[in-house]
């Protein structure tokens, strides 16, 4: 069956001419100009209201909507008039959680009547030159037989050192004193959208230019609302998703448990569980996870499936891999990707042997198949059995396929350079960690049978089960460590 094609409208926005503006070329130092709006993803039409402080006496905004384009890869769809700037320095600090936040007023509203679904970048520039993104999501209100893209605000949030704080530093840069909830009510550090920038930018362009039916959303209007995900035909996750809700991973359970195929393009993939929590700006804008202060926590002990923690330990130990079918065992590695089941119909058309290997696609975190576990969906097929060497332990990375009664498939990379890989060896490819342009080659013809398989309703009707190869490939050796035993991880 061939993949459906995106509607006119879709088709239209996909073959506009882009916009070569969006790549910002100077930072300045952090206090030339940073900012943030007050929601992380709106619905077509909504206004969003952005904070800014810069040094400038006067800045713009742009907003570029990324994509295909011909390869441009974003498209101008509005500007701001010139607006006057001001250094803010409102701050606020919750000493209970080491909570970073702004008391910033409000600089200007955007609206975003007109502009298509899809992934955002705000840039603003100074009058000095300077510029700084900020991300936004004009998400989609359903997603019928859509393929969903599903972006990691929260964990874009945990990383965010902004103001000398994250959920893995503090202020000296230790872990025991890093904050135990976070706030969108602050910039992002450096350029402001570095984990989208390498984890979903370079997915977001491929997907739309294979023209597949798209939808977008993230990871925390799914918790609040799972409307989206009616009837869609796959939904993906990008390449670093690693704070969840329960209410998240539950719904995308459900989805799977109705058909929709899963797709997993990172790796450590909803290790974390959080909680979120309001701000002064609206709903959702505080992440909360305790991680090993999960005692501390105050859903400890009444409540402890919501306890934040890493989803495999106490109180309520719920390893990930009964949905992701793989299990994160460590950081850091880098080690070639070795394909295992050459014949799969995801490695179609990109001419594999088994046995090939694809250097340093593998790192810096990686997830295996763990059949020492009941967590694990059987039937599992291995794809990619990659041997590596993690903090002096030998293990392997595993490329895994299942599928459910629904039908549905769910694929995992294992991988967390997966989505870098897709612009690896190019001028874009930033930190490609010397993957080469056999490797984006491979991994972007595996991706694309990945989307356009996964865009046509369950999987298991077009590619049939997964050939469970299990013992296989790893035989009845005891492997090391169990899924309540493996280490979470600390400062990565």
């Amino acid at each position: 069956m061939a993949a459906r094609s995106g509607s006119p409208a879709e088709s239209a926005e996909r073959n506009r001419p882009g916009s070569s503006g969006w790549r910002i070329a100077r930072h300045g130092p952090q206090e030339a100009i940073e900012g943030y709006a007050d929601r992380t993803s709106v619905l077509p039409g909504e206004e969003v209201r952005l904070y800014v402080s810069t040094l400038a006496e006067r800045f713009r905004v742009t907003a570029y909507r990324v994509g295909w384009y011909g390869g441009s890869q974003a498209r101008r769809v509005w500007r701001s008039r010139s607006v006057p700037g001001r250094r803010q320095q409102g701050r606020d600090f919750d000493a209970r959680t080491r909570t970073v936040s702004t008391d910033w007023k409000p600089s200007l509203r955007v609206g975003t009547r007109g502009w298509p679904e899809g992934a955002y970048l705000l840039v603003l520039e100074a009058d000095a030159g300077h510029r700084r993104y900020v991300p936004l999501v004009v998400r989609s209100t359903g997603a019928k037989g859509r393929t969903v893209l599903v972006h990691a605000t929260a964990t874009w949030q945990a990383y965010n050192r902004w103001g000398g704080y994250s959920l893995y530093n503090g202020k000296d840069g230790g872990y025991q004193d890093r904050s135990l909830a976070v706030s969108f009510d602050r910039p992002y550090d450096k350029n402001g959208a570095e984990k989208f920038m390498y984890y979903e930018r370079p997915l977001v362009v491929l997907a739309e230019r294979l023209g597949i039916p798209l939808a977008y959303t993230t990871g925390l209007d799914i918790s609040a609302d799972p409307g989206v995900l009616h009837s869609a035909a796959n939904i993906v996750s990008l390449g670093h998703d690693e704070y969840w809700t329960p209410q998240q991973r539950r719904h995308l359970t459900a989805a799977r448990d109705k058909g929709a195929n899963l797709t997993f393009l990172g790796a450590n993939t909803c290790f974390r569980r959080i909680r979120a929590e309001p701000s002064s700006l609206g709903p959702d804008r505080t992440v909360v996870c305790y991680k090993t202060d999960w005692h501390r926590d105050p859903a400890y002990p009444e409540r402890p499936s919501l306890v934040t923690t890493d989803y495999r330990a106490a109180p309520r130990p719920d390893p990930e891999s009964s949905l992701t079918g793989v299990l994160y065992e460590g950081y850091p590695t880098d080690a070639p990707f070795v394909v295992h089941q050459p014949d799969h119909w995801v490695f179609r058309g990109t001419g594999v042997r088994k046995g090939d290997r694809f250097a340093h696609l593998v790192g810096v975190e990686y997830d295996r198949v763990t059949p020492e576990e009941d967590t694990t969906p059987r039937p599992i097929e291995i794809v990619a059995h990659s041997p590596l060497v993690c903090n002096g332990r030998h293990s392997d990375a595993d490329a895994a396929y299942y599928t459910v009664d629904s039908g549905a498939g769910v694929f995992a990379t294992g991988t967390m350079r997966w989505v870098e890989a897709l612009m690896a060896g190019t001028p874009e490819g930033g930190a490609s960690h010397g993957m080469d342009a056999r490797t984006r080659r491979f991994v972007t013809k595996a991706t694309e049978n990945l989307l356009r398989g996964f865009s046509t309703g369950p999987a298991e009707r077009e590619h049939g089960a997964a050939r469970d190869n299990v013992r296989q490939v790893y035989g009845g050796k005891a492997l090391s460590g169990s899924a309540a035993a493996l280490p979470g991880r600390v400062g990565a």
